[in-house]
């Protein structure tokens, strides 16, 4: 019997998580024609025709937006321009008004908002709080929403960032759902670090338990008419809800057997986010994007879940055009350099990005639409997307260093205690920008996934520490253990004295004394007292204790070079005759593409060259080059004309639209362009010989204003001319 009603709700909580987390899931492949999507709460406009696999309809409130529609028929608007619909909303905060002010049950539940120590409600917009998700809520979503959603024919179900936030937890509603779930009175979160632990053990808990209530009886309600419904969670990663100081179930979710995927919410606002390397605080938005993307397809690679990923041309914070354009190059690149992620969410909120008004430069007040040249440029992007390619190729650099994380990374952001700081969540950047930053491409790696023999594909050398996160199960020492004796080398990274620690924990309750969760690692690697600094061996592997806090080595300059050092010599000495390849860039072919990006910060202020026949796909104008220079800090997309399978094959190679309805005959090669109203299309198409004759069309056969020129050397027609949804029929014939 345990020692104490609190070890047990731990262990117990902990051996349930991670008990569902073991059974290997089986490969979720979606359904044909789902690769791209887009959301949207508004009904089909010429304007907003993004030409994705997918619309997610967004909200099934009526008459949301200016449609003035029912949800229904929103719905349909979609579907009659040959959309895919799907449905989309958030599971934490949403239009539910009917709910908050009593209309669904009579019963007013605005007190089931998330509140801070100051007694405020988080709120989401008017009437909305973001919510302590209750077994009442729980039933009206399925009732209200859900049921709804699936009786007008939706078979994919998307709900959204399951958040709680870690400075709130003080609601009427969140003390009562702490008691039948500890089965003792709620304690306030800023009294001690274990009081906070609960607490966010407390938020996790009640969103995975509203995800899989929903999403279970969506399935199972979608079988009582013969339909398949697959659900998915769109979710910012790990790093930033850990950075934002949120709480979500994040990792644990890919284990449920009612969970299909996710979206990975990865974009400028969330990249931006200020972080440390080399003693200075600042935005890094390719590197931060890198890392995010990183923790999301390792979080379900092991799983076998399906994963989009989302980038956003603009973001929700008011900026300039230029701003916004750099950016989104840093984030979309990102996404690129993980070549076994080929679904994507295109773009959220079409309406806002096509019709929104942002400032025209950084010092001016002035605000317009998006330019010409910027949504040309965005959809020439958006629309290889529609093409990219899985690949099995590799970013370059030396490949195999892990970094792990944890779920337990959200728990102890806030409040502080003992006075242990974690600024801008220095203790994961420390373990990974120093590395990232002299261009090895490092992977992150989930305890949460340790029981999966896939988690291990690749990774030769991980890095740890407990400073910032805890285990929330011991059974995860025994995978990281079995691992080392196989040959893996472990870097552990730890002062082991931030006040969680010292929690109330399975490390040091019911028969276990240990001071710190690593003490148990270390015994169960076969170590021995008084684990101090140094390299150990470990059956067939090594593990070495730096005994320094990994925010040691980016919050002040030139802190890092132990650490380096550390992990040069360990690969090199694991990888034989290979060295730890420094470089400042990434590149990774896939298919026809390069991406590219070259990293600041680094000795080598080098420009990076390539060679060959190439498009450059973030030029408007899409130009056929000779070489492409990428200077630090920039990053470049490009089409290799060189690569292509089939050159003599007529074929569109990069467009500002999407091309349907191909034909090819011996002298001629017709298709359609259709892309949103009011954007200009540009395109380059890859002819066998100079076109002699152009027609350009509308779908009234009407011939539309084009200009063309001809590219000799790589055989390509330029063709540009305005957008039209409703298709512009065009003829090249030689």
């Amino acid at each position: 019997m345990c020692k104490s009603i609190l070890f047990c709700l731990l262990v117990a909580f902990s051996v349930q998580a991670f008990s569902q987390s073991t059974p290997a899931a089986s490969k979720v492949s979606g359904q044909p024609g789902e690769k791209t999507v887009f959301q949207t709460s508004n009904p089909w406009k010429p304007v907003t025709d993004v030409r994705a696999d997918v619309a997610i309809v967004y909200s099934v409130k009526d008459h949301h937006g200016k449609g003035n529609m029912t949800f229904e028929q929103r719905v349909q608007s979609w579907r009659d321009k040959g959309y895919k619909t799907h449905f989309m909303t958030g599971i934490a905060w949403g239009e539910y008004q009917d709910y908050f002010t009593g209309k669904w049950d009579g019963k007013w539940h605005l007190d089931e908002g998330q509140v801070t120590q100051k007694g405020d409600t988080l709120w989401h917009g008017r009437l909305v709080p973001y919510i302590v998700p209750s077994m009442n809520f729980i039933k009206y979503m399925k009732e209200a929403v859900i049921k709804r959603v699936i009786d007008a024919g939706i078979d994919a179900i998307f709900l959204e960032e399951p958040e709680f936030w870690a400075r709130s937890g003080y609601s009427t509603a969140f003390k009562k759902e702490w008691k039948e779930y500890y089965g003792f009175d709620w304690r306030p979160q800023h009294e001690s670090p274990e009081n906070t632990y609960l607490s966010n053990k407390l938020k996790y808990h009640l969103y995975y338990r509203a995800l899989n209530e929903c999403f279970t009886y969506a399935k199972e309600y979608g079988k009582t008419k013969g339909m398949n419904v697959r659900c998915y969670v769109p979710t910012h990663s790990l790093v930033n809800y850990s950075q934002w100081m949120i709480v979500s179930p994040e990792a644990s979710l890919a284990s449920l057997p009612c969970v299909d995927g996710y979206i990975a919410q990865v974009w400028t606002g969330t990249s931006r986010e200020p972080n440390f390397f080399n003693g200075e605080k600042k935005e890094r938005v390719f590197e931060t994007a890198f890392l995010e993307y990183g923790s999301m397809e390792s979080m379900t690679a092991p799983t076998g879940r399906k994963m989009f990923f989302l980038t956003d041309p603009i973001e929700d914070w008011p900026r300039d055009w230029a701003d916004y354009k750099k950016n989104y190059q840093a984030t979309f690149t990102a996404q690129l350099l993980y070549p076994m992620i080929a679904d994507y969410e295109v773009m959220p909120w079409p309406d806002r990005i096509y019709q929104g008004l942002y400032r025209t430069s950084a010092n001016s007040d002035k605000k317009a639409q998006i330019p010409r040249f910027y949504s040309t440029q965005m959809q020439v992007m958006i629309n290889t997307l529609n093409n990219m390619p899985l690949s099995e190729n590799k970013v370059n650099g030396s490949q195999g260093i892990g970094i792990l994380m944890s779920n337990s990374l959200m728990f102890q952001r806030f409040p502080t205690h003992s006075g242990y700081e974690d600024p801008q969540l220095a203790n994961f950047y420390g373990q990974a920008l120093p590395l990232l930053k002299r261009g090895v491409p490092v992977k992150t790696v989930h305890i949460e996934n340790v029981s999966f023999p896939q988690t291990w594909k690749d990774v030769s050398i991980l890095i740890m520490s407990y400073a910032n996160m805890k285990p929330m199960d011991k059974t995860a020492h025994d995978h990281l253990a079995a691992w080392v004796k196989n040959g893996g080398v472990l870097i552990y990274s730890g002062r082991d004295d931030d006040a969680f620690q010292r929690v109330q924990e399975w490390w040091n309750t019911g028969g276990n004394t240990f001071q710190a969760p690593s003490e148990h690692l270390f015994r169960t690697l076969g170590l021995k007292e008084p684990y101090q600094a140094g390299e150990y061996t470990c059956g067939k592997g090594k593990v070495v204790i730096l005994r320094n806090d990994p925010k040691e080595f980016v919050l002040k300059a030139n802190s890092d070079e132990e650490y380096i050092n550390t992990v040069k010599k360990l690969y090199e000495a694991k990888a034989g005759e290979a060295t730890l390849q420094y470089k400042n860039h990434f590149a990774l072919t896939r298919g026809p593409y390069e991406i590219i990006s070259v990293v600041d910060e680094n000795s080598d202020a080098s420009p990076y060259v390539l060679k060959g026949k190439l498009i450059d796909l973030f030029d408007p104008e899409i130009p056929v080059l000779d070489q492409k220079q990428v200077n630090p800090g920039e990053q470049a997309f490009l089409y290799n004309i060189g690569s292509v399978k089939n050159p003599k094959t007529p074929q569109v190679l990069a467009a500002a639209a999407r091309v349907y309805d191909e034909k090819v005959s011996k002298k001629s090669y017709t298709f359609i362009a259709r892309s949103p109203a009011s954007t200009t299309n540009v395109m380059r198409v890859l002819l066998p010989a100079q076109a002699k004759k152009i027609q350009v069309t509308d779908a009234a056969g009407k011939p539309v204003e084009s200009k063309t020129s001809w590219d000799a050397a790589s055989k390509t027609c330029f063709l540009s001319f305005e957008n039209n949804p409703d298709g512009v029929q065009v003829k090249l014939s030689w």
